[in-house]
């Protein structure tokens, strides 16, 4: 009996997923834990892996974005007709999101559910083109009349790479010395990981009611501490390492700090789970330092430089980035001496670390030279009220002024 392959639901916010590829094609054997396709989430590029023994009898989208739950393929037996299992998927879905309007009558060599029909204006009597969402999206960005296209996927499918040779070929044949009717610019579609943080972001920032607190810091004994840390092993901690400490240890004094609104209720977390703010080149990923009270320098160095590649690679686990009770996004290794950070959801609070500068200081009447970090704590006032804040940056000043009282 064939089996339909739908796309899974691979993280708790993902909507929909991008096949970026198939590893692999149809006719091609298909056993148990095999990886058919890589698939791009809001959080991570995964592999989609097989649970079933066939043949892979039907691809149902190339690339491009395919909605949880949709179909993506078939396996089965070799030869075996799965077009009577689509059609029975595909009745299904029509009675389940029936249109007021009749539906246009489908041939059985065909997946009505997986290809998705657009008029190409609004008279409903012209002619309707197929394409796949990523397609579509692509061209009503780039004011492209699809029915002008002709496709090369599956049954005449109009596809992202038809659309993009569309749109070079027009340029070419552009006469360079006819100015454009309209102002020029260029559009970049949306990531799945890029429209989560959007979305998360304004949830946070537009749900929590937010204040900042702002401590400066003096770093002199950190910069010595470091050194002296460092200078006889391989392992080179850096100052987030120290910073991380350190908050981990003010948490566990301040526990209303390390909070979750829940709505009716505030819970507070009795596992420290410091969330790791790490740049990547479509945003932001906040992987997780599990139990990180628990942990010492060497751990944190370890655990943080490991997790930090995986989300440049783009090879995070779910599980890695939930859990968290606390958030640090450190920006000074870019030069920026202070900012505000939006809350990461379901914290009840955010650190954000500016760079360590060098300042000048009038101390007893003398002037000394100083190192100095800004530090600024991002509240949900639902939570943590002003004086609560800052008493916990109070207590992470003594840590982060006086380390050795941090490594006792």
């Amino acid at each position: 009996m064939a089996e339909v392959i739908r796309m899974p639901r691979l993280s708790d916010t993902m909507e929909e997923g991008n096949i970026i590829g198939w590893l692999k094609k149809v006719g091609d054997k298909i056993s148990s834990g095999d990886i058919l396709a890589e698939v791009e989430t809001d959080k991570a590029t995964m592999e989609l892996e097989s649970f079933h023994n066939g043949y892979l009898l039907y691809i149902s989208v190339q690339e491009g974005l395919v909605p949880v739950n949709d179909v993506l393929a078939v396996i089965g037996e070799k030869g075996e007709d799965y077009k009577a299992v689509l059609a029975s998927e595909s009745a299904s879905e029509e009675n389940h999101t029936a249109a007021p309007s009749p539906p246009a009558s489908t041939s059985g060599n065909e997946a009505p559910a997986q290809e998705e029909s657009e008029p190409t204006s609004g008279d409903d009597d012209k002619p309707r083109v197929k394409s796949s969402p990523l397609a579509k999206s692509i061209a009503t960005q780039s004011g492209i009349d699809l029915s002008s296209i002709t496709g090369t996927g599956d049954g005449g499918r109009i596809v992202k790479r038809d659309v993009e040779n569309y749109t070079a070929q027009s340029s070419q044949t552009t006469s360079p010395n006819i100015p454009s009717a309209s102002p020029q610019y260029g559009e970049i579609p949306l990531t799945q990981m890029r429209k989560t943080i959007a979305k998360r972001l304004s949830e946070s920032k537009y749900s929590a009611p937010h204040f900042y607190l702002t401590m400066k810091i003096q770093m002199d004994k950190m910069v010595e501490a470091r050194s002296l840390l460092n200078a006889n092993t391989d392992i080179k901690i850096s100052f987030n390492d120290l910073i991380i400490k350190a908050c981990a240890a003010a948490l566990r004094q301040h526990p209303i700090i390390n909070s979750s609104w829940l709505g009716d209720k505030i819970r507070i977390n009795k596992d420290i789970n410091i969330g790791v703010a790490v740049a990547v080149d479509e945003g932001l990923m906040v992987p997780v330092l599990f139990s990180t009270d628990q942990m010492g320098l060497k751990d944190i160095h370890s655990n943080v430089g490991t997790l930090a590649e995986k989300a440049r690679n783009k090879r995070l686990q779910p599980q890695e980035m939930q859990g968290n009770t606390f958030t640090i996004s450190n920006l000074g290794m870019f030069g920026i001496e202070e900012f505000t950070g939006i809350i990461n959801l379901p914290d009840a609070a955010l650190l954000a670390v500016g760079a360590i500068t060098e300042e000048l200081q009038l101390t007893e009447g003398v002037v000394q030279a100083r190192k100095v970090m800004k530090i600024t704590l991002s509240c949900d006032h639902r939570v943590i009220d002003g004086a609560t804040g800052a008493k916990f940056l109070s207590t992470l000043q003594q840590y982060l002024e006086n380390p050795v009282a941090m490594l006792l």
